[in-house]
């Protein structure tokens, strides 16, 4: 017999209800968990879910009106909004089934029961658990969605020797749910590796969730990742799912993973050994099922011999490698990409379709590309606003020489009074000083990392 009715938990004084509850339930249900003493529900329902809950109305001797029922109903749907309980009692009326019902109850039945009955409308009150939690992973897939509508992707692209070879490791390793290391500097396409991943794997069809985890604060780390309950601290106003929950049956992208404390790098490690997460202020274990590809431009084998990174979570991220070649190891790629982005920005800004001249591609072919493809995409963007011709000629493209760039020093900064000239040539030498890893540089200049993609972008960097 098929058990379909999820996880039950009976709540009755009377052991004889009990007895005759689970002998009837457990051939429909997956479990069913027996409880006499109603004070113990807080702890049951904070620590485990339920699919159902039966709750009795009245819990002490001739007392008929129902208040104890309401009473513990307010108290479920206190700790699970979202919980479907059914009310039983041997003194119900149409009154106090309404109010049951107003009060949040699903729905409302008398004992003595009849077995077919009652197993119906179990059975249609699952529907509707089942419903409720479709609807909130729908409502947290179309926020995703949304956000990934308004973000501008890249794209994945090289006719290279290493980018070859990367297509070739991709096409293997997207049709499994092996997790994912990502290796490579500031701006060589990590994220959009993981996207195509993702799109080629058999999750394609659900959520791709990312995490900055650079931009994660130590405080607000578990919030973030696992979520939290309403009042669990002073600025949780409402219940919030994690980012592991969000990408439930998807794939969760964890960029800048190198940037962890050890704190929360063991955190981290607990949920991904358990697969499941528990929201801050409650002790209720969520199930979850993501599949996982994290990124980093920091040497991860070299901080675990230092005790900077530990080694059983290096060993759990990295059940497959891939190293992101930068631009400069192939420079031959930079044509498809800039027809991309001309393509990309004539759309968007409305302009006709630009192309590069001959010289403009030497010049572009001689710079080594600290930033990868991410610089070479705001070159491009700034060339293709400010340049009047439809032909891009070299003089259209700025960006220090490579010669200039490692010499610069504070004192040539200082040369000039122009504020904003002080800042893009601070901002470039802290880019060229850090290779390009934009936690470093972001550290140094005393900047947020959204405050330096911010000037990096104002300054076409």
């Amino acid at each position: 017999m098929e058990q379909n009715l999820g996880k039950i938990l009976v709540i009755d004084d009377n052991e004889d209800v009990l007895f005759s509850a689970k002998m009837l339930l457990r051939k429909y249900a997956k479990e069913v968990v027996m409880e006499k003493n109603p004070k113990k529900i807080p702890f049951l329902v904070s620590n485990e879910e339920f699919d159902i809950i039966l709750l009795d109305m009245n819990f002490s001797q001739d007392i008929t009106s129902g208040q104890e029922g309401f009473f513990w109903l307010k108290e479920v749907l206190k700790y699970d909004p979202s919980a479907v309980v059914i009310m039983i009692t041997a003194f119900g009326d149409v009154e106090m089934a309404v109010r049951a019902l107003k009060e949040g109850a699903t729905d409302f039945v008398l004992k003595p029961w009849q077995n077919e009955k009652l197993v119906a409308t179990l059975t249609a009150a699952s529907k509707l658990r089942n419903s409720y939690k479709e609807v909130n992973q729908l409502k947290v897939a179309n926020r995703t969605l949304s956000a990934e509508l308004q973000t501008q992707q890249p794209i994945i692209t090289g006719q290279s020797g290493a980018m070859r070879s990367l297509f070739s490791i991709i096409d293997k390793v997207a049709k499994t749910d092996a997790d994912i290391l990502l290796l490579g500097e500031n701006g060589t396409g990590k994220e959009v590796i993981a996207r195509t991943i993702h799109q080629r794997s058999s999750r394609a069809d659900k959520v791709f969730v990312t995490v900055d985890m650079g931009a994660v604060t130590e405080s607000l780390f578990e919030s973030e990742l696992f979520g939290h309950k309403k009042g669990a601290f002073t600025d949780a106003k409402e219940d919030r799912i994690g980012r592991f929950e969000a990408a439930n049956g998807g794939t969760l992208f964890l960029d800048e993973i190198g940037n962890l404390s050890p704190s929360l790098q063991s955190k981290l490690l607990t949920v991904l050994q358990r697969r499941e997460v528990i929201r801050v202020g409650t002790n209720k274990p969520i199930p979850i099922d993501v599949r996982l590809i994290c990124a980093t431009n920091m040497p991860l084998m070299e901080m675990v011999q230092r005790h900077e990174f530990r080694q059983d979570l290096l060993y759990r991220i990295n059940t497959v490698e891939l190293n992101l070649p930068p631009l400069r190891d192939r420079l031959e790629d930079i044509p498809l990409f800039a027809e991309h982005f001309l393509q990309t920005y004539s759309q968007k800004y409305k302009q006709p379709l630009k192309r590069l001249s001959e010289e403009a591609l030497a010049k572009l072919r001689r710079y080594t590309w600290p930033g990868n493809v991410r610089e070479l995409q705001h070159v491009l963007e700034r060339a293709s606003i400010m340049s009047d011709n439809r032909e891009l000629q070299p003089e259209d493209f700025f960006f220090l020489p490579e010669e200039k760039a490692q010499t610069i020093t504070v004192a040539q900064v200082a040369e000039t009074q122009n504020l904003e000239d002080l800042e893009r040539q601070a901002v470039q030498r802290a880019m060229q000083l850090h290779e390009g890893n934009i936690s470093k540089a972001a550290k140094e200049l005393g900047l947020s990392r959204g405050a330096l993609y911010r000037r990096l972008e104002k300054y076409a960097l």
